[in-house]
């Protein structure tokens, strides 16, 4: 897609500054810049760059103040930053701005979907699918018998929604991932072989929810497994059946919740955290990179450690792990004193 600088003041709201019929097709960091980019300047750490890059259009501040010459051409915004974000957004939006049916693909006879629905070839949509309003759904996507998909959802190539799965408007479910399949459920029996366990639950997933790519969310055994609004989910991130994950919480990749666990609102996860199941998580919980949770943390919490520990107690306890081979070295010379003496 071709932009001039009149279109990107027209939806940024800004004020040109050279030329304003230049064109850009690409996006570029300003010290990469090249002829038919587009950058933008927020970061005073980058002010030398907006000299020499060959950027054909640069988004700044209005309060910038050029001490040289300048080749590049400039639209002053309020905020560089949020105009350049604001920007992308509107990229993006165009960019996916798909619709129709492609062919090859499947729908099922009792399916319906709504208006301005995109659904991309080699795509299949069970019995009763319901998919509402200006979804997208792209190729190769599997969505199985009574999902419903609300409006504005986007899922992306190659996801698979298994049966049952209820997921809310303006929804993101990227390539790979698997929502809904069978959570681990064996039991043993006196020989040590393992019998299935029939998982017969399903997976909600509520409004304004991203699930990163080859994330995978199992459907309950009784009830439901479910992802309240707003939350973010990396990429590969294991989600245990019947895990509850609270309004807003952020959890980063290749974190895995054992099944039943309860997680509280505006929690944030690090990546690689391992939580245990049956577990009750609180609200506005802090888990640092690679912690390992085995027991209930509480409201406001900040852990780190495996198994975990206050945030504050391991940092002190890290200081004197550091240090032990010197305490130890003390102790022997402190002992060996001790005997020399009696």
């Amino acid at each position: 897609m071709i932009f001039t600088a009149t279109q990107i003041a027209g939806i940024l709201n800004g004020e040109i500054e050279g030329d304003e019929s230049v064109e850009v097709s690409k996006l570029s960091k300003i010290e990469e810049g090249t002829k038919g980019s587009l950058t933008f300047l927020s970061n005073p750490k980058y002010t030398q760059f907006i000299y020499s890059t060959d950027a054909s259009i640069t988004i700044v501040d209005k309060s910038f103040e050029a001490e040289s010459k300048i080749k590049t051409t400039l639209i002053r915004v309020d905020d560089a930053y949020k105009a350049f974000s604001q920007l992308l957004e509107y990229y993006n939006m165009v960019k996916m701005n798909k619709t129709g049916i492609e062919e090859p693909s499947f729908i099922s006879k009792t399916a319906s979907y709504g208006d301005g629905i995109y659904f991309g070839a080699f795509s299949y949509m069970g019995e009763n699918v319901i998919i509402g309003q200006n979804a997208k759904v792209f190729p190769n996507v599997y969505i199985g018998d009574n999902v419903t998909l609300g409006d504005n959802v986007v899922v992306f190539a190659g996801a698979k929604i298994y049966s049952e799965t209820i997921i809310g408007d303006n929804c993101v479910i990227h390539s790979g991932a698997i929502v809904g399949a069978d959570g681990f459920g064996f039991t043993p029996n006196e020989k040590g072989e393992y019998s299935k366990v029939p998982q017969t639950g399903n997976v909600i997933i509520e409004n304004n929810v991203d699930v990163g790519a080859g994330t995978t969310i199992d459907r309950a055994t009784l009830g439901s497994t479910i992802i309240r609004k707003g939350v973010k989910l990396d990429n590969q991130i294991q989600i245990a059946h019947n895990v509850e994950i609270g309004e807003h919480t952020a959890i980063a990749a290749q974190t895995g919740i054992a099944g039943s666990t309860k997680i509280g609102r505006n929690c944030l996860i690090g990546g690689q955290v391992g939580i245990a199941g049956h577990l009750t998580i609180g609200n506005g919980v802090r888990i640092q990179a690679q912690s390992g949770i085995g027991r209930n943390i509480k409201d406001g919490e900040a852990i780190q450690g495996s198994p975990a520990l206050g945030y504050s107690d391991y940092n002190k306890s890290y200081v004197h792990f550091k240090n032990l081979p010197k305490i130890v070295d003390r102790v022997y010379k402190l002992e060996k004193k001790i005997n020399n003496n009696e």
